[in-house]
């Protein structure tokens, strides 16, 4: 897959911060107490976010003060997929402050600073991550798009209010954060899964808002397939109901028969083996 052109590291920035923007207008309207997932309210659920934005600048800028949690550097390394929920409750059980406008505030003078220190380096500057992932800056940023994206979907939904997720800032997570780690090493983030096995098993996915990505899952191990590797399954989709199938806020069912998430192919039944092992927490 090709390198991050100048373009895509500029949508990639563009689109956190309109995202940001209308997460905060969101989440500033709605009852801080009500329950966003069956367990967070909107006031955690910002807590949340915001959490993710201010470990981000710290990842960009060694000079930023730390979020304050014992032994927060030793526990990233053994983070899975699988595990990240835990990850997840540390920090709010250490980040306290649950009043919208302070943590709004913090949220955007973060972003503001991530996006700063970002717009003088390369988008395949990579820093470390969970799992001992190595993260492109540009999948940073897309992360933390998705992020918002799929909060945002949380917090509408718990409140009544209409949250659509742009197709093309959606896709940049695919594009940019998930080919990202595969591109530069994901460590241990997607251990387990499906079982190793020698049957090579080739994905595309294909929406309108980005080129195709064609993965490789062979022995355990996912990879970029040979360009003319001949894809077992195709994923004709809208990026953000793939995302919001991908992180459990839309059933496989409702993605398929709705047609926003398509699937073809000459094995299409390999499929799942492939989504056991090339998954998110849900």
């Amino acid at each position: 897959m090709a390198a991050v052109s100048e373009e895509r590291w500029r949508a990639a920035r563009t689109a956190l911060a309109a995202q940001t923007d209308r997460f905060a207008d969101l989440v500033r309207d709605a009852p801080p107490d009500a329950m966003a997932t069956a367990d967070w309210s909107v006031a955690d659920t910002l807590a949340h976010v915001h959490s993710l934005a201010w470990y981000y600048v710290c990842l960009v800028d060694r000079e930023h003060p730390p979020l304050p949690v014992p032994g927060l550097s030793a526990q990233l390394p053994g983070t899975t997929v699988d595990t990240v929920a835990d990850f997840n409750d540390v920090l709010l059980r250490h980040l306290t402050e649950r009043e919208p406008q302070p943590l709004l505030d913090r949220l955007r003078a973060d972003v503001k600073q991530l996006l700063a220190i970002c717009e003088g380096r390369r988008p395949d500057e990579t820093v470390p991550w969970l799992g001992g992932a190595r993260v492109p800056l540009a999948g940073l940023c897309a992360h933390l798009v998705n992020e918002l994206l799929i909060h945002g979907h949380d917090v509408a939904r718990a409140t009544g209010r209409p949250w659509p997720v742009p197709g093309a800032d959606a896709a940049l997570f695919l594009e940019l954060f998930l080919a990202g780690v595969v591109r530069h090493g994901y460590g241990r983030l997607i251990d387990g899964g499906a079982p190793p096995s020698e049957r090579r098993v080739v994905v595309e996915f294909r929406s309108a808002y980005a080129p195709p990505v064609r993965f490789l899952l062979h022995r355990g191990r996912v990879s970029f397939a040979d360009p003319d590797a001949r894809p077992d399954a195709r994923i004709d989709h809208d990026p953000g109901t793939l995302n919001l199938m991908m992180f459990g806020r839309v059933s496989r069912a409702r993605a398929v028969l709705t047609g926003r998430v398509r699937v073809s192919g000459r094995r299409p039944w390999l499929l799942p083996a492939f989504l056991r092992k090339f998954r998110t927490p849900s």
